[in-house]
């Protein structure tokens, strides 16, 4: 029996897919785990691998088109099997009035079909749903599977490993049984609350559990080929390899790795096919991440390069992840009432106070380390800028967490260092140097980039001087940290030589007033020139 592979949500906020290229041709043969196309999203290329057995007889997105999640992607089933019921199904729709509805009401499609492929569940069956990770989340990649069809499967076993638009996380089982259905393929994506498996006891029949779902996915894929039939060529493949970095680990082993802070990527697993268990976080020697995570913060790749051809004009087309990045720099920009407040710090005790701690064996941390540190203890005395606006009251967050920017490829990701105030230097040097790492493989979990209070961009390793950043919503303020410069100062009435710095402060003056910024920029100055200051 045919089998219809759709376009899969890989991100929480994916509403369309574009194939980047595709490694299989009609009539080839599929083997399961076998890569079918490499899909990109609003935030990266992925390889998206068949979970079924057979020949591919059908491509429903052309390569470089993009086209609608839960759409037809492929079909895939026996060898001169007749399709033309499911090709049929997906084209008729296409028309007037049925795609303009699907559009307008993208929630109530949404729902629809698990409402459908609940109507005659045989007893004993579960429908596992695609969850929502997040509060943004509209539909949800699997990235990969840990249970096949006709696996058994107890609660809290790993089930799969869902991508949303932020991050990887694992999905485990609620339920015990046998995996009899598995309703998005590995590198698919599929709405929030639709369809990801089916448990139940072994044998059971449920090849019509979710049937009517299919039907009304495939409604959406050609009006929206057409629409993207003339994307990109050229952007995929910069980030084709991103799923080849993702770790296996344990449940167990991952929560224990997060509450160490131990880099996983520097684990080496002992359990099945290299997977992380729990003695291999136990036995971590965390010297060995200092040498592993040497990547700094802010060397991570810019913006794609462009060549230059004398006289021809030529286009890049937007990834996703530059959309999306584009959508909420605007919403952040327009909505917040930004107003700007800057200050000059003398670093030349910061700089004596750095080489002492860096002559400790075995350390090593950087000015942006000292600054992330001095900042969230400045959060700490001014509660009001670790705030954030809400309508029609102002949360003020009862942990510090900075969001440090990291440049990749594609965009931007912020990381955030939970409970920073806690934080040594060591501890901020170490997951820094982490989290930057992962982030250019788009090895982040959701968790690692969610949740901040304040965020802070520096520039400072580039030579800029002094820059304003964008608010990184909701927080209410980002610090903006340019490059420490040597040249003549007045001290003690005399010219001298001196080291300083300049951070530009951006606020949202519906909740940060300018006399409270500045309280706070006075704060934040005074231990950076007194390093001592921080140990009071």
């Amino acid at each position: 029996m045919a089998e219809v592979i759709t376009m899969p949500r890989l991100s929480d906020t994916m509403t369309e897919g574009k194939v980047a290229k595709w490694h299989k041709k009609v009539g080839d043969k599929i083997k399961e785990g076998d890569i079918l196309a490499e899909i990109e999203t609003d935030k990266a290329v992925q390889d998206f691998e068949s979970e079924v057995n057979g020949t591919l007889l059908y491509i429903g997105v052309e390569e470089n088109a993009a086209a609608a999640v839960d759409s037809v992607l492929a079909i895939i089933g026996n060898e001169g099997e007749d399709i033309s019921g499911l090709t049929g199904g997906a084209a008729a729709p296409s028309t007037g009035s049925e795609e303009q509805k699907s559009e307008a009401q993208p929630q109530a499609e949404t729902s629809a079909p698990a409402e459908q492929a609940t109507a005659d569940v045989p007893a004993g069956v579960e429908i596992i749903t695609m969850p929502r990770l997040s509060d943004t989340m509209t539909e949800g990649k699997v990235a990969k599977w840990h249970k096949n069809v006709g696996d058994t499967v107890k609660e809290g076993d790993l089930l799969a490993e869902i991508e949303t638009d932020k991050a990887v996380q694992d999905f485990e089982s609620e339920f015990n049984g046998v995996l009899l259905k598995q309703g998005v393929e590995e590198g698919g994506a599929a709405p929030v609350d639709s369809v990801l498996a089916i448990i139940g006891p072994a044998g059971t029949d449920v090849s019509g559990v979710g049937a009517p779902k299919a039907a009304a996915q495939s409604t959406e894929k050609p009006a929206e080929q057409k629409t993207e039939a003339k994307t990109e060529e050229k952007a995929a493949p910069a980030a084709s390899s991103s799923s080849s970095d993702r770790v296996a680990i344990s449940p167990l082993a991952k929560k224990m790795a997060q509450d160490k802070g131990v880099d996983i990527n520097s684990v080496q697993g002992s359990g099945e096919n290299g997977r992380i268990v729990k003695k291999d976080i136990e036995n971590y020697q965390p010297s060995q991440a200092a040498s592993a995570a040497s990547v700094p913060a802010a060397s991570a790749a810019a913006q794609v390069a462009v060549n230059f051809v004398q006289g021809e004009d030529t286009e890049t087309p937007n990834s996703q992840v530059r959309n999306i990045i584009a959508k909420r720099l605007s919403e952040s920009k327009f909505s917040a009432p930004h107003y700007y407040l800057m200050v000059e710090i003398n670093m030349d005790k910061a700089i004596e106070a750095r080489k002492e701690i860096n002559s400790i064996p075995d350390t090593k941390i950087s000015f942006n380390d000292m600054i992330i540190k001095a900042t969230a203890i400045a959060l700490r005395k001014h509660p009001q800028v670790n705030s954030s606006w809400a309508g029609d009251k102002i949360i003020h967050r009862g942990n510090i967490n900075v969001g440090v920017a990291v440049a990749i490829p594609d965009g931007l990701v912020v990381p955030v260092l939970k409970n920073t105030d806690q934080m040594s230097y060591t501890q901020i040097s170490a997951s820094v140097k982490d989290m930057a790492s992962r982030a250019k493989n788009k090895g982040l979990k959701a968790n690692e980039m969610e949740g901040s209070t304040f965020s802070i961009s520096n520039l400072g390793m580039f030579g800029i001087e002094t820059f304003t950043s964008i608010i990184n919503q909701p927080n209410s303020a980002i610090l903006s940290v340019g490059a420490i410069i040597e040249k003549p100062i007045v001290k003690n009435g005399q010219i001298v030589v001196g080291n300083t710095m300049k951070l530009s402060l951006a606020c949202d003056h519906r909740v940060v007033d300018g006399a409270t910024g500045a309280q706070f920029l006075q704060t934040l100055r005074t231990y950076l020139e007194n390093p001592l200051t921080l140990l009071l």
